[in-house]
C-alpha cells in the first residue's frame, strides 16, 4: 500500500488487524487464501493523486494462482478467464489493436487505472467466501477519497455489485453496463465501447486517455513474497 493511502486510511487500521488476524488463522488451518500476502493491498500502490481511472470488480478470481491483488487481471502465464475475455473482445471492437494474449493488467495500473475488488481475499476454491468479513468498509472508503480529491477521475461499475457504489461517485462521472461475465456480456457489456468512453471523459476533463492496447509487456510480480499475511497487514 502506497504511504499515502496508508495514511488516508488509518481509521481502518483495526479493522485492517482484525483482517489479519482471520487470515493468519485461516492459513494456520490449512485453508488457502488468495491473493498473496503481498498483493492484498496491489491496487493502492500508487499515489492518491496518481488514479484517473477506477474500475470496481466484486472479489478475487478464486481459482487457484488467479488472483494478482487487481480486478479482473490474472498473472501473465494464467489462462484468460471469461470476463477477461469477454473484456478483451470489447476492447479490440472498441479501439482496434490486437487482442492481448496476456491477462496481466498491469500496465493499466501504471497508467493511473485503479483496479480495485471491493473484497480484497477470498478462499481459494470458494467465491464470495469473505463477502461478510467486512472490507467494504476499507474499499468503500477508498471510493470516497477518490470521488471527493478534486482531481480528473471516471469510474467505470461493470455489474450490479459495483453500480450500487454510484451514490459514493456523485462528483464522478460514470460509464455503467453489465458485467462482462459470460451469464451477462450478451445483456449490454457488448456493444457498450467503455474504453473509448472512459478517454473521452478523460480529455473533457484535461486528463491524458489511457492507452488501453498497451497490455502486451507483462510485470513482473512483486518479489520476494512476505511469508504470511499478518506480515503484509500489519
Amino acid at each position: 500500500m502506497h504511504p499515502s493511502w496508508a495514511s488516508a486510511l488509518s481509521t481502518h487500521d483495526a479493522l485492517i488487524t482484525e483482517l489479519a488476524t482471520r487470515l493468519c488463522q485461516s492459513e494456520a488451518q490449512g485453508v488457502r487464501v488468495a491473493p498473496r500476502p503481498s498483493n492484498i493491498f496491489r491496487a493502492l500502490s500508487q499515489p492518491i493523486e496518481f488514479t484517473s481511472v477506477l474500475i470496481l470488480g466484486q472479489d478475487p478470481y478464486p481459482t487457484e494462482g488467479d488472483a494478482v491483488g487487481l480486478s479482473f487481471s490474472v498473472s501473465p502465464t494464467t489462462p484468460l478467464p471469461r470476463s477477461l475475455t469477454n473484456i478483451y473482445k470489447e476492447l479490440v471492437a472498441d479501439v482496434g489493436g490486437d487482442y492481448p494474449t496476456s491477462g496481466d493488467l498491469s500496465e493499466w495500473s501504471e497508467q493511473g487505472v485503479m483496479l480495485l475488488n471491493t473484497v480484497l481475499s477470498v478462499e481459494v476454491g470458494n467465491a464470495n467466501s469473505h463477502q461478510r468479513w467486512g472490507w467494504q468498509q476499507v474499499t468503500q472508503d477508498v471510493v470516497r477519497i477518490l470521488n471527493d480529491r478534486g482531481l480528473p477521475l471516471v469510474a467505470v461499475l461493470w455489474g450490479r455489485s459495483a453500480q450500487s457504489l454510484s451514490s459514493l461517485l456523485q462528483q464522478t462521472p460514470i460509464v455503467a453496463s453489465a458485467h462482462p461475465s459470460p451469464l451477462s456480456a450478451s445483456r449490454g457489456f457488448f456493444g457498450s465501447r467503455p474504453f473509448s468512453a472512459v478517454n473521452a471523459l478523460l480529455i473533457e476533463q484535461g486528463a491524458q486517455p489511457i492507452e488501453w492496447a498497451k497490455i502486451t509487456s507483462p510485470a513482473a510480480m512483486p518479489d520476494p513474497q512476505p511469508s504470511s499475511y499478518q506480515a503484509m497487514l500489519l
